[in-house]
């Protein structure tokens, strides 16, 4: 099993002026934010491994999960994230609430607010409801996912997750493989990556590619775009491999599901061209087979279990440092 390195990338103690009241990208996020994100996720880790995984640093709060599409390891970690600190936990889905009856989101955000809702967890298929969200809401607002935006959560757990494999962000190669089109996941990572000082070359079919790359041109300098798979993974120290989606085949954006395996599938002997050390990284749920054989999924290099299990850690790291300043 390989080993996580569990020491801090910055003093743990060292507080810095967290005053966020809301997460709903990381674009505007610094390092020292970063840092201190994934060095409080270290402390929820530690609790995660007590015989009771309980702490009552929110209690008396309520948090609401407000999924308008299907998850399971978001909103799963996130609900197992808030009962571990303590906080009560409403779920409340979309199909079985009054949003079938033509209810639209501000009438729900402030029928949960009366219910007393600190913290409003938000999943939306259209892009920009967080921040609509919180324009309209005295509750804290955390962003699970929004169209083709952003992933500010998942971004936060894989610059964990590398951090405990490489210690160092900075200067490592990172290849995003698949489609980072109408991926939130990259787009996400993108941004958080390039912060935290990392190369980023993203590679797939070119109907899947980005149309530009960023207009800043900071994060354009460490970004490239690769066709070819074995070029792009050359000396790559982490690899992540996108969900691809059926839809995309549909809308004829690739010619099937054959082709796109013949050609961007991360495979065990494509894997060789990265370096030994390197990682390999999905943000789940995985094709089996499509975009990522088994054989990666199941290697030594995989650490697509601990991303799902540092999930928690870091939605509690999220919900403590949120709450703790609004409260």
């Amino acid at each position: 099993m390989r080993q996580f390195n569990t020491t801090p990338t910055h003093n743990i103690d060292a507080e810095i002026n967290w005053s966020r009241r809301h997460l709903l990208d990381i674009d505007s996020f610094s390092r020292d934010e970063f840092n201190y994100v994934t060095n409080t996720a270290l402390a929820m880790q530690e609790i995660l491994t007590r015989p009771i995984k309980k702490v009552p640093a929110l209690r008396g709060k309520t948090i609401v999960t407000l999924f308008y599409e299907p998850s399971t390891r978001t909103r799963g970690s996130f609900e197992l994230a808030a009962k571990h600190l303590s906080a009560d936990v409403v779920n409340l889905s979309p199909p079985a609430s009054s949003i079938t009856k033509g209810e639209n989101l501000r009438d729900t955000l402030r029928t949960l607010e009366v219910m007393g809702a600190d913290t409003i967890i938000l999943r939306h298929h259209m892009a920009g409801a967080p921040h609509f969200a919180a324009r309209h809401a005295k509750s804290c607002i955390i962003n699970a996912g929004d169209g083709w935006h952003a992933h500010p959560t998942q971004t936060l757990l894989d610059i964990y997750t590398i951090q405990k494999y490489k210690k160092n962000v900075e200067g490592l190669k990172i290849v995003i493989l698949g489609d980072s089109r109408h991926s939130r996941v990259a787009r996400s990572n993108i941004s958080g990556l390039t912060r935290m000082g990392a190369y980023i070359t993203l590679c797939g079919p070119p109907t899947l590619l980005p149309f530009s790359i960023g207009r800043n041109d900071s994060v354009q300098s460490m970004l490239k775009v690769e066709l070819d798979i074995n070029k792009a993974l050359d000396g790559a120290d982490v690899v992540i491999a996108l969900r691809i989606q059926k839809e995309r085949q549909k809308a004829g954006l690739i010619p099937g599901i054959e082709e796109y395996i013949s050609g961007y599938q991360l495979t065990g002997h494509r894997l060789k061209q990265a370096k030994p050390d390197a990682i390999v990284m999905h943000p789940g749920p995985v094709n089996e087979d499509i975009e990522i054989s088994m054989e990666v999924v199941r290697c030594s290099q995989s650490v697509i279990d601990e991303q799902v299990a540092n999930g928690i850690a870091i939605r509690m790291a999220i919900l403590y440092l949120i709450n703790r300043g609004n409260g």
